[in-house]
Order: structure tokens, then C-alpha cells, then sequence
């Protein structure tokens, strides 16, 4: 990470103490009209920088293009704090790459807010179907997806019997050299969940398990996968998503939702002020809320939706059914620098 960009995640942090309070209004919502799709197609190119899995991220624009065959659709997917960081640099240095952002962690799009780089847009379906809890006030942002961070095991691996059912059983020493986990400082679900499980068990907790030789990984999204290719039995936060998606193409895998609680990722959305695209970033910008996006989302790439009209699919436990760890991006953006020194200190990563 450069010099230049230390400075400005120090002032992220800074920032929490002295930000004025927004006095912005929300716009008026906004439909989908022939006068923005003619002008969308005009522009024929969206970007869009994303922290969802890439299977998925490529899949829901394929059925952008399906809808709109004029217009491409530019993936680029990395972890949430790699994509922040991307944002961060290229805003800083007057480069505007992006259209549509969207990550993880949800202290992101608070601090983006405060910088002024997001164009307050709210599509039609946000204004009506989302929760209100679930989308920003002054219409910067909303909730794109959510998904938990889960705890899961190979059952040809480990025998039911064997498999931890709380966060505190991972500590036991039958379970060392057998876990992988993700890393707070590249993925904002693992940065989420480490905060969430830091509130509910302490820090202790992960000093001994870091004694645990647990194997590191970067984005939640390989915790999964290493499950997949039988490098480990166990993972402490992968996405719930990918297991879903592993569960499906039969991998032997089962989560557990332990009774401490499961920490719950929301990944927010938004276009960028200075969209080098700006009818195409609006028109995608609507389509990723959109029932038939929602849906792909729930059923291909196993995410939770605020959509009320979206059905997930059989087998699976339903949210109201499980006791989730939430996090207030308020509360967790003056820790983001202890929870990586802390983190660090105890996996040596």
C-alpha cells in the first residue's frame, strides 16, 4: 500500500470525529425510461467494481446483456478493501475508471459519502421495497445484497460427531492445523465478521485460536474453495454463498450456525460522481435491485436479499431462523486499525 494511501485510510478513521452532519435530502426516486436506456445504449459500457464472487458478478451481467445487448458490461473483481483502496487511489489521483461500486463492508460507502464521491440516485423499486434501514438516507447508497459469514466443515473430512458447534470448540486441539480463514486487511466480510466476533467473544479468543495454526487466505471467498479441494476440513469465515453454490455441485459440505451467533455482511452499492458512463451506470445501477437480478442473486449465487418478493430455495435455513451478529459501520470504522494490528499480532499475517 502506498504512503499516500496510509495517509488516507489514517484520515477514513480521522474522519469519524469531525464530519459534519449530512444536510443532503434524498432525490426523487427514478424509473427506467426509452429516454435513459436510448442514452445508455448511446454510451454502450458500464464498469462495474465489485467484491462478489466473480462466478456470480459475471453471471448477473450476462443477464444485463441479455436485457440490453447494446451495452457491455466491465467486470473487475477483487476483495472489498483491494477495491476500496482501487477507488481511493484513483479519486485521489483524478482518475475515474468506474461506474458502479459495490462491496462488502458497508464503513466504505459511509466514508465515500463524506469525500463526495457518490451521485445520490434512488431507482424506483430501492424507494418502494427496501427496508428503510436498508438504504441511505440522503440517497447515496443501498443495500445490494447480504450474506453471513459462516463456519463450515467437510462431513468426509469430519464426522459429524467431531465438528465444532460453537465459535468457542474451535479452540480445542483436535481442530489445529485443520482450518483455513480469510484476512480482515482484503476482505470487508471477514473485516465485518472479525469485528462482530471480537464484540461477542473478545479478543482473547482469537489470540488462542491464532495458536491454532490456521491457515491464511485472502478474500472469503477461498476459505470455500479450499474445503472444495480437500486442503483443510474446516473453515472459520467463508461466504455462505459459496458453500452454497459447492453444496450444489456436491461437495460434502456443512455449515453450522453456531448459538453465539453468525456475523452478517451487508454489501451496499452505488454510482460514482464522476461515472465515465453515467446513463449506462443508472440504467445498471436499477438492475441490480431489480426482481429478476435479486432472484439470480438468491438462486445462482446463494446471497440473501431484501427483495420481499424474492423466494429462496429449498433446503436452506432461513435468515429469521438464524441468530445473526450485525454490525454497525459507525461503531466499526474507529477499530479498523486495531483489528488489523490485533489481527496481525496473533496469525502473523
Amino acid at each position: 500500500m502506498s504512503n499516500h494511501w496510509k495517509l488516507l485510510a489514517a484520515g477514513l478513521v480521522a474522519a469519524v470525529g469531525c464530519a459534519p452532519a449530512a444536510l443532503a435530502q434524498a432525490p426523487e426516486p427514478y424509473q427506467i425510461t426509452p429516454e435513459l436506456e436510448t442514452a445508455a445504449k448511446g454510451e454502450g459500457r458500464v464498469v462495474f467494481y465489485t467484491a462478489t464472487d466473480v462466478a456470480v458478478a459475471e453471471r448477473l451481467a450476462g443477464l444485463f446483456r441479455e436485457k440490453y445487448p447494446e451495452i457491455q458490461v466491465q467486470v473487475e473483481r477483487a476483495g472489498s478493501e483491494r477495491v476500496f483502496q482501487r477507488i481511493g487511489q484513483e479519486y485521489t489521483s483524478g482518475i475515474y475508471n468506474a461506474d458502479v461500486i459495490e462491496t462488502s463492508d458497508a464503513v466504505h460507502f459511509e466514508y465515500f459519502k463524506r469525500e463526495g464521491w457518490l451521485e445520490p440516485m434512488v431507482p424506483e423499486v430501492v424507494a418502494s421495497l427496501w427496508p428503510e434501514t436498508e438504504k441511505d438516507p440522503d440517497g447515496n447508497f443501498a443495500a445490494y445484497r447480504a450474506h453471513l459469514s459462516v463456519l463450515a466443515y467437510r462431513t468426509d473430512l469430519m464426522p459429524e460427531a467431531d465438528a465444532p458447534k460453537t465459535w468457542t470448540d474451535l479452540l480445542d486441539p483436535k481442530y489445529k492445523d485443520k482450518m483455513v480463514k480469510a484476512h480482515p486487511g482484503y476482505s470487508g466480510t471477514v473485516m465485518t465478521a472479525t469485528f462482530a466476533l471480537s464484540q461477542a467473544l473478545g479478543w482473547e479468543w482469537f489470540e488462542k485460536l491464532g495458536g491454532q495454526n490456521v491457515m491464511q487466505v485472502q478474500s472469503s471467498t477461498e476459505p470455500p474453495k479450499k474445503l472444495a479441494q480437500g486442503e483443510r476440513a474446516l473453515e472459520i469465515d467463508g461466504n455462505e454463498y459459496n458453500v452454497f453454490r459447492l453444496q450444489e455441485e456436491g461437495v460434502p459440505i456443512k455449515i453450522v450456525y453456531p448459538a453465539e451467533g453468525t456475523p452478517l455482511a451487508v454489501g451496499n452499492a452505488a454510482v460514482l460522481a464522476e461515472a465515465p458512463h453515467p446513463n449506462a451506470a443508472k440504467l445498471f445501477y436499477s438492475f441490480l435491485f431489480s426482481k429478476e437480478a435479486q432472484q439470480l442473486n438468491s438462486d445462482f449465487g446463494g446471497l440473501r436479499s431484501f427483495h420481499p418478493e424474492v423466494v429462496e430455495k429449498a433446503g436452506r435455513t432461513p435468515l429469521k431462523d438464524i441468530k445473526v451478529l450485525e454490525s454497525d459501520p459507525e461503531a466499526l470504522e474507529p477499530e479498523i486499525d486495531t483489528i488489523k494490528s490485533n489481527y496481525e499480532r496473533y496469525f502473523g499475517t
